[in-house]
């Protein structure tokens, strides 16, 4: 094979096809599907023909553009390293036996274990001296702060100066204009009842999370009375002994005494990239806290290895505490939907503010002229009108019902915007272990001396398989292997062992009950018999563990056991165990050895090999010093004993769920440490994965696995050791495909595998943090990734997770609708207005009435009703593709922005990394943007994403639903009049003399030659005012069932069944009989008693007429919504997830 890893070559086209496996070599790949070619080649497939065409520097380019910001984000986390200076912390300089006299505890260094750590009543007392561990919470904003912060909201801040400006008015002339003491001071008001529902209903939903949150508190295994418990880490007290395991996040500051491998992360308070190893030291460090070796830190991640740690400071006096500016956290991103709902606030102000200054000039310089307070009035109107003033109220509430709502199906979303985001994730990376399986592993078959055997009864196995039995071959040294190289731990040992309580991971838990079935009583005797003489524990990087054990033999008196990753541990072997003899490794042992694996690996077990080495006395004697700084141990030369597989089943559901998640459009990806095999066995029980990878498509049609192209498969599973030296077309590669496995990944590639998403344009949802919506399990997961997530199933149960996207889909849909419900009634409120600048007719609306409609019947009566909408229908918005798709053309756009922009970046000459832009330069670009060719471009490029106020409804609100409205409003008015005595062409004339309709005023003759005195006129005006109210009422009543309608027609059962919405119909209706037919309100909005009920029946007409529209409405816009619902994929089980023991793959 050429350098580089080259193969295939065609010395004509000097083409290539590189499939990688495992160990870089080019050969059939059994632990992965996907291939990779070299830079310059990219295989395509045209008409069924495979070609290969050299790859230009522009495509290079432009894959590698859409990752540019990830290359800008770590540039500028390498700024934000902290400082953290000297701190009053010194107890690590301290030897370990002046530590323990200093702190009055019990710590044990030779063995941890037996610490007796502090007594109960130690601990409570030095508690209620110190008080509890935790921080002081950062300054917040008192709630004064917060309420201003509501009210000077931009619709709030418009409300305010139209009131002040009503007021000026009245400074003005006060006699013509007294009634503007009402509208001015309703105006201001509104706008503070406002800000305070906001604000209530803010601190409210921040004390319901907080209540959610107090039931998951961060815990602790710490050692008190001899015994191991679990506590809450606020409960913990100096002195205390704390056992730290891989994935923990470190409760309090501690003096490690005992270390095995420790690695924590100190990152988020030193900018430390790389995690640190911390060790034991018996006569204390020299060093500063933040050097010490042998000082861990409250907040930091293990990461790997185990340690035990005496507790000496807590609090604020940590060194979290301790350092001020650390306690604060940056802000996180804003949520998408709150980017929408402000740039919709932005717009919607910016066109009411223009709309009001033009017809307020045009008033002032044609009809009105000379009347300032009449077209100032009118402005104020037209501002009301087309303001939405309790939408970010209503926002609040929706999202406050919503997230209780999820609360109650076991799913809690800290953060109220992060309840929508569930609804537009367009893909889940998701683990294995104890997220997609119960995370409880059971023995189930062992392969030693080229002999399989069952140790689960099971009917699938094949006839040549054995029953375990002790005296076989091999199966002694597999029982000591599972016993005595384990790290687990007990809550009691003084009970027998089916009863105890196992602390560890799942592997090494199912190993340990394997291993106590055959022992039983004599297990702690066993682990007393054959003390541990040394360990290297398991980590992500090796991949194995190893401890050497004091059990004799005929050459001498130390045995290395070893297991792990089987290809790791094979790697080590040169000899195999047969009939107790141990026999040179051939190819006839490692074709067996394959069979076997894939045996088990196939049918989605975790497969563990393990090895063992008989140490050779003149080597090795008793007092020989091993050490794992320098690699100090035996590392090769075992003799390979044999295979275990363990089955972790998938939990109840999950099936189900994912096809449910793949069929709502989101791509599903399984993200582990276990072999690409066993991955790729699970993900075919449980839906993830159903079409070929080029493995299986191989296997099918009798070809090499070089000879199938990516083009061909849609299924796709890579192998960790790959992901470090992808490119940006690489990524693409693995992105396209429908079905993605990633195996034996390691945290730091989860990262990367998230972050290569999400800059695709993906809304990534992953458990733990570094995602859009981070999602934690409630009970196996640990405190950390419970602290980070947005979202935590508190059942830990992953099909939790669909009823989270639903119910963010259902939400998003409910905000659609209220906000398309509410500006609804702008255009029958403004056209009217203009109606009344430019005809002239009497003022069919005041601006009073306006804010009646607007703030007391729709807003919080009406909108408010939409929270309970159910689904339109059963499967319809769990069939539509994601609101924001993520396709090739979304894809293409996005890099061809990322090409355009990674060109203008300032780059070191030196290095060639990205110099951070300025504030000035960041200002500059934001204010000149908008005077770019390239921002036009992108802004007017057709998209497919639904954005909460779109073309559609804008369409719908302001010219379809609207122009009804305000028809229907005009001809009940214009019927009201002439019923009254006017004609459109009285009304004109009359108004054009601006003497009518106020008391006092002349006689008016109309076309007729009646006669209609002073106090005829106003009660006319008075009813026609109150029909237009009432009429923009009595249409948006069938307008509440009218918006609803997408799927369906608005008549069904799921569309009507909201009894909230009656709820709301009835409560505005009465609230409107009340405002017209009440004689001392009259002073303050207008209306007549005198309006009779039969003027009704025309807007109900209109109503009518508004569902027909919608009705035909639904029948056009049919065949587009169709084309946005995903297609059925072929080969779903959406069957009852069952127990799978010893389930083959069909693959």
């Amino acid at each position: 094979m050429a350098e580089g890893g080259r193969a295939n070559a065609d010395p004509k086209t000097d083409s290539f096809v590189v499939p990688l496996n495992p160990d870089g070599q080019v050969e059939e790949i059994p632990s992965r599907a996907v291939a990779f070619f070299p830079d310059e080649i990219l295989p395509f497939e045209e008409k069924g023909v495979e070609l290969n065409r050299t790859l230009t520097q522009e495509e290079k380019e432009l894959a590698a553009a859409g990752y540019g910001q990830l290359e800008e984000q770590k540039a500028l986390q390498a700024e934000k390293d902290s400082d953290v200076g000297h701190v009053d912390i010194t107890e690590h300089a301290i030897s370990l036996a002046d530590l323990n006299d200093k702190l009055l505890t019990s710590v044990d260094v030779k063995d941890p274990g037996n610490s007796n750590g502090l007594t109960s009543d130690e601990a409570k007392k030095r508690l209620a001296q110190n008080g509890p561990n935790i921080l002081t919470p950062p300054r917040k904003k008192s709630a004064l702060r917060k309420y201003i912060d509501r009210l000077l909201t931009m619709f709030n801040i418009l409300l305010i100066l139209a009131g002040v400006l009503e007021y000026i008015l009245l400074g003005v002339n006060f006699k013509e204009n007294f009634q503007n003491t009402y509208l001015g001071g309703i105006l201001i008001a509104v706008a503070f009842l406002n800000a305070f529902i906001d604000w209530y209903q803010v601190q409210k939903s921040e004390a319901i999370l907080a209540s959610f949150l107090a039931m998951i508190p961060p815990s602790c295994r710490v050692l008190r009375d001899a015994t191991i418990q679990t506590i809450p880490a606020a409960d913990l007290v100096t002195g205390d002994v704390v056992l730290l395991r891989v994935g923990d996040k470190t409760p309090a500051d501690m003096v490690v005494f005992s270390a095995t491998d420790l690695k924590v992360d100190n990152s988020s308070l030193t900018g430390e990239s790389e995690p640190q190893e911390r060790q034991a030291l018996t006569n204390g460090s020299s060093s500063r806290p933040v050097e010490a070796e042998n000082l861990v830190f409250n907040s930091t991640l293990v990461v790997n290895g185990e340690a035990w740690g005496v507790v000496v400071r807590t609090g604020d006096h940590t060194l979290i505490g301790q350092v001020a500016k650390l306690t604060s956290g940056e802000e996180g991103k804003e949520a998408p939907l709150a980017k929408e709902i402000a740039r919709f606030v932005i717009q919607i102000s910016c066109i009411a503010i223009i709309f009001a200054i033009v017809f307020l000039v045009v008033g002032l310089t044609t009809v009105y002229k000379g009347h300032p307070d009449l077209t100032v009035t009118f402005a104020v109107s037209v501002l009301v009108a087309f303001v939405p003033e309790g939408l970010p109220s209503v926002v609040t509430l929706l999202l406050s019902i919503a997230a209780k709502r999820m609360a109650s199906q076991n799913v809690l979303v800290k953060d109220l915007q992060g309840v929508e985001t569930l609804g537009i994730l367009t893909m889940l990376a998701t683990d294995k272990t104890g997220t997609l399986t119960r995370n409880q592993m059971t023995v189930t078959n062992m392969w030693s001396g080229l002999r399989m055997f069952s140790v689960f009864q099971s009917n699938n196995d094949d006839s040549e398989t054995s029953q375990f039995s002790l005296d076989a071959s091999g199966m002694s040294e597999m029982v000591d292997i599972a016993a005595l190289n384990s790290r687990v731990k007990f809550d009691k040992t003084d009970i027998p062992f089916d009863k105890r309580e196992i602390l560890g991971d799942a592997t090494e838990t199912g190993l340990t009950r394997f291993a106590g079935k055959y022992l039983g009583s004599m297990y702690d005797e066993y682990q007393k018999k054959f003390p541990k003489n040394f360990e290297v524990p398991f980590n992500s990087t090796n991949k194995w563990a190893l401890v050497i054990v004091e059990k004799p033999h005929k050459s001498g008196s130390l045995t290395s056991l070893i297991k792990g990753a089987p290809e790791r541990v094979l790697a080590k072997c040169s000899t195999y165990l047969q009939d107790n003899v141990e026999v040179p490794i051939t190819d006839e042992f490692k074709a067996a050895y394959d069979a076997a694996y894939n045996y088990m690996a196939s049918r989605g077990h975790r497969v563990i090999a393990c090895a063992q080495s008989l140490l050779d006395e003149e080597q090795y004697p008793a007092d020989f010093t091993f050490s794992r700084s320098d690699a100090n141990y035996p590392s090769e030369g075992y003799c390979f004993v044999g295979l275990v597989s363990l089955e972790d089943p998938p939990k109840h559901g999950v099936r189900e769920a994912i096809g449910t998640l793949r069929l709502a459009g989101i791509k599903v990806m399984m993200v582990t440490g276990d072999h690409p095999k066993t991955a790729e066995a699970i993900a075919r029980k449980i839906n993830l994965i159903l079409g070929d990878t080029r493995e299986t498509l191989a296997a099918k049609t009798g070809r090499s696995i070089e000879e199938v192209y990516e083009d061909e498969v849609s299924a796709v599973v890579v192998h960790g050791d790959d992901i470090d030296n992808l490119q940006g077309w690489q990524w693409d590669q693995i992105f396209a495909k429908d079905e993605i496995v990633f195996a034996r990944t390691s945290p730091k590639h989860k990262l990367e595998i998230v972050k290569r998403a999400q800059a695709l344009g993906h809304v990534v949802g992953v458990t733990g943090d570094g995602a859009d919506l981070g999602i934690a399990m409630n009970i196996s997961g640990s405190d950390v990734s419970k602290e980070a997530a947005k979202m935590i199933l508190l059942d830990d149960n992953f099909a939790s997770t669909v009823q989270g996207v639903a119910e963010g889909r259902q939400i998003f849909v409910n905000l659609k609708r209220s906000i398309q419900y509410t500006i609804s009634h702008s255009t029958p409120e403004v056209i009217p207005q203009l109606l009344y600048v430019i005809i002239p007719i009497p003022l069919p609306l005041s601006a009073i009435l306006i804010l009646v409609i607007g703030e007391l019947y729709l807003t919080f009566i009406l909108q408010l009703s939409f929270a309970w909408d159910k689904p339109e229908t059963v499967d319809g918005l769990m069939r539509m593709a994601p609101r924001k798709p993520v396709n090739e053309r979304t894809i293409a756009s996005l890099k061809s922005r990322a090409l355009r922009r990674t060109k203008t970046l300032r780059r070191d000459s030196e290095t060639q990394n990205i110099i951070p832009p300025s504030k000035i330069s960041k200002l500059y670009t934001k204010f000149t943007k908008p005077l770019r060719r390239e921002y036009w471009e992108d802004a007017m490029e057709p998209t497919e994403n639904e954005n909460l106020v779109d073309l559609k409804l804008l369409s719908y609100s302001y010219l379809e639903a609207g122009l009804i409205e305000t028809l229907g409003a005009l001809v009940a008015y214009f019927v009201v009049f002439f019923k009254n005595g006017f004609s459109p062409s009285d009304l004109r004339r009359a108004q054009q003399a601006t003497v009518y309709f106020i008391k006092g005023a002349p006689d008016f003759i109309n076309g007729r030659g009646q006669t209609i005195n002073d106090s005829q006129q106003i009660n006319a005006l008075g009813q026609a005012q109150s029909i237009v109210y009432l009429s923009i009422f009595i249409i948006q009543c069938f307008n509440v069932f009218a918006v609803k309608a997408k799927f369906s027609y608005p008549f069904g059962r799921r569309i009507l069944g909201n009894a909230w919405n009656f709820a709301g119909i009835f409560g505005g209706a009465c609230l409107g009989m009340f405002i017209v037919y009440t004689p001392p309100l009259h002073v303050v909005f207008g209306g007549s008693v005198h309006l009779s009920p039969l003027y009704w029946l025309i807007p109900v007409a209109f109503g009518c007429l508004l569902l027909v529209w919608t009705s035909i409405r639904v029948i056009l816009l049919k065949k587009s919504i169709q084309s946005s619902r995903v297609k059925d994929i072929k080969g779903l089980m959406m069957f009852p997830t069952m127990r799978t023991m010893s389930m083959r793959s069909k693959h």
